[in-house]
């Protein structure tokens, strides 16, 4: 059994293994981003921009549908395997992505990834809450969640790869593949679910009867927070998708950029104020608890404040750089949000229900993220100015401060007892 010391040194190990987990399923979806050109000149059956919006709808659609199903299983059965069975499932569609030749083969391919994807990120996040559950929960995440954003900051320069001849678009997936498989094998050897006799937060000893399944959903559908975090949750990030999925397309167009170029304008500035943005938000969320159980909320509000700015930025940009500073703020306020989700949920449900929660977020958000990528590239299909998108988005984050101030979280410092 570890000693106190060992142990919260193996928290913070856990978040180091999950790193890079977290990078690779987040490559991949940047790498299709700022690929995006090559591939389509390659699968000449892509036909137009809301084919490739489907493209990235239809795997957001997956995640999403299977994200709570996800999430129950890592709840009720074991994460350490359900995280390193996703990962060995993301390698294997990873390579196959770089084989696909026609439209039907990458939407099938990308279904295939929704649903490796939908068993990671709820089980991951729950396994972190599990290990960190004082006053590190926030920096916890957002340490996580910064290997997301190197992921894509990665990604962003796929583009460079993929217009390299003796690269290419495949090469890149295929390359990625191989790598999640050469992880795999160490992850299964060092991860570890947590000691349940250990524990402030579960009961100690063997588990007690689970509860079924409509039980659970029954729990979480009725807690007035839950439902209240998962619209905060959920309008934000789809802005927050548009901007990943669809910013190497537009500022190429619009500034008539190459690929490359366009793919780490689009991702790395932002991707970097993500990183920095949750490193900060988790520190000031973990201070500001000691002092108010409304912290956290408070700090994923901060973050949402500055969405305003930044997205009336990007859609009005008339230089390349104001575009660069826009999504840098937009970025910054992203870490906010991101590393504050999850602890936000540890303090208004039970402790045995957080993936199952995750998962329904997920459900929700990137169900609606999926329909604002095909929506956007149906707007921009019939010319609808990018102001005017943008500025919408602006108008849903500032309805999402008032949301999340709504929430009435368990007492400062007490996460075992969740609000009802």
């Amino acid at each position: 059994m570890l000693t106190p010391a060992n142990a919260a040194r193996y928290a913070w190990f856990v978040v180091a293994l999950l790193f890079p987990v977290a990078l690779l399923n987040y490559l991949d979806r940047q790498m299709l981003a700022t690929m995006k050109a090559s591939m389509v000149a390659d699968i000449p059956s892509i036909a137009n921009k809301a084919d490739w919006g489907f493209v990235l709808g239809c795997f957001k659609w997956t995640y999403a549908v299977l994200s709570p199903f996800g999430g129950f299983i890592a709840d009720r059965f074991s994460k350490r395997w359900v995280i390193v069975l996703s990962l060995g499932a993301w390698s294997a569609v990873t390579w196959w992505t770089g084989h696909v030749t026609t439209f039907n083969e990458l939407v099938a391919a990308r279904a295939l990834m929704g649903i490796s994807e939908a068993f990671y990120i709820p089980c991951a996040l729950a396994l972190i809450a599990d290990y960190h559950q004082g006053l590190t929960r926030s920096r916890a995440v957002g340490f996580h969640q910064t290997g997301i954003y190197i992921g894509q900051i990665l990604g962003g320069f796929a583009g460079y790869a993929a217009e390299d001849a003796d690269l290419g678009w495949r090469w890149m997936f295929s390359t990625c593949g191989m790598i999640g498989v050469a992880y795999a094998l160490p992850l299964m050897a060092m991860l570890k679910d947590p000691d349940r006799s250990r524990s402030a937060e579960l009961p100690a000893g063997p588990p007690t009867a689970p509860l079924a399944a409509g039980e659970v959903f029954r729990g979480l559908l009725t807690n007035r927070n839950f439902l209240l975090l998962i619209l905060y949750f959920t309008l934000p990030a789809i802005a927050g998708w548009v901007v990943r999925d669809w910013m190497p397309e537009i500022l190429r167009e619009k500034f008539s950029l190459g690929q490359g170029k366009a793919g780490v304008s689009a991702i790395l500035y932002v991707q970097l104020a993500s990183l920095v943005g949750a490193i900060l938000g988790g520190t000031l969320a973990d201070r500001w608890m000691r002092t108010s159980s409304r912290g956290r909320i408070f700090t994923s509000a901060i973050g949402m404040i500055l969405f305003l700015p930044a997205l009336f930025s990007v859609g009005n940009a008339g230089t390349l750089t104001m575009a660069v500073i826009g999504l840098a703020v937009f970025g910054l306020g992203w870490g906010f949000f991101d590393c504050n989700n999850m602890p936000i949920l540890c303090q208004i449900v039970r402790p045995e229900w957080r993936a199952t929660g995750y998962g329904l977020m997920n459900l929700v958000s990137i169900s609606c993220g999926g329909f604002g990528d095909w929506l956007f590239g149906w707007l921009r299909d019939r010319d609808v100015a990018l102001n005017l998108i943008f500025g919408a988005f602006a108008g849903v984050a500032l309805f999402s401060v008032l949301i999340v101030l709504l929430i009435r979280p368990a007492p400062a410092g007490d996460d075992a007892k969740p609000a009802s």
